[in-house]
């Protein structure tokens, strides 16, 4: 234990001589729970792996401990490899679910090492590689998963793409539109594809972020779809409810992900990325695990249209 660390102790009452004491439990500082900035600058090309990032980023790996909330669900994860999407991925398995994640190509790496962690729990992991800019494999990729995992009943539409740019003088259609394909279009062409197969009871969550309410300059493209994820989670909960399926939102402030090491964030923020939070530093993405449980855990069932902040004190839903 560090000296940012505290333990607490209870010892039962003065009628509990004798029973049985519970036992210590460890806590920690929020603010030195993870590392601070600054940060190392480093580059990688987009979209970027978590195995190459300096400090690794922490998604649960060996930190998040299962308790069985998830017991014979089945999930499909867009982004599943790396950042919040893999940390989702790791806590779904270790809760009992089986799931599929889809990530671009050239994170295979990462892919694989999420996999075998899924697999280390006993559960079904299947790798579902491919580009989400593209209508038919979104299509594709449903199916895929439905077929792999015998069923679907959640599904969380979490890839993004996030390339900063100083202005919007800078910014080409090119990137524009793939950042529109990547954060809108997937989402309503997998969401669209899997609401014939989801029965009640299911749940669907999208990744939005504090961008959507207090947007950067440099990211205002990227900033415009987070908003609007924001607005489908919100019209979705209210279309689908009469099915029984819920749809939620997470917004992240800043994360500790390749999106930053990969174009999202210039150097010199990434250097003191997360910095300004009342925390003092990033976030992890195993922070983000246990409230993308609880959106699709049972005893989240009357949590629907919501969003769920995690922003280290600086977010606003």
């Amino acid at each position: 234990m560090d000296g940012h660390e505290k333990a607490t102790v209870s010892h039962g009452g003065p009628g509990n001589a004798g029973q049985n004491q519970t036992a210590a439990t460890a806590t920690q500082d929020p603010r030195f729970k993870y590392p601070r900035p600054p940060y190392k600058g480093q580059s990688q090309p987009w979209p970027g792996l978590a195995g190459g990032m300096d400090p690794r980023p922490d998604h649960g790996e060996t930190s998040y401990k299962g308790s069985g909330r998830l017991a014979g669900r089945k999930a499909l994860i867009t982004g599943g490899d790396s950042g919040i999407g893999r940390a989702a991925a790791i806590a779904y398995a270790r809760e009992g679910a089986d799931v599929a994640i889809n990530y671009f190509p050239t994170e295979e790496p990462d892919a694989r090492e999420v996999i075998a962690l899924i697999e280390a729990e006993g559960r079904t992991g299947l790798a579902l590689p491919g580009d989400l800019r593209e209508e038919r494999f979104c299509q594709t990729l449903v199916a895929d998963a439905i077929a792999g995992l015998g069923g679907l009943d959640i599904v969380v539409c979490n890839a993004g793409r996030q390339q900063a740019c100083q202005s919007i003088l800078d910014l080409t259609t090119e990137e524009f539109d793939a950042t529109m394909k990547t954060n809108i279009y997937a989402p309503f062409w997998i969401i669209k594809a899997a609401l014939p197969h989801l029965q009640p009871g299911a749940a669907i969550i999208g990744t939005t972020s504090e961008q959507a309410y207090d947007p950067t300059p440099e990211l205002y493209h990227y900033a415009q779809t987070k908003a609007a994820t924001m607005n489908y989670v919100k019209s979705l909960a209210k279309q689908f409810a009469a099915k029984g399926i819920r749809v939620n939102g997470v917004a992240p402030g800043p994360i500790w992900t390749p999106l930053q090491v990969s174009g999202g964030a210039f150097q010199e923020k990434l250097k003191h990325f997360g910095e300004q939070t009342p925390l003092g530093r990033a976030g992890q993405p195993v922070e983000l695990a246990g409230i993308f449980v609880q959106l699709a855990a049972e005893d989240g069932s009357f949590a629907t249209g919501q969003i769920y902040g995690s922003a280290g004190g600086s977010g606003q839903p």
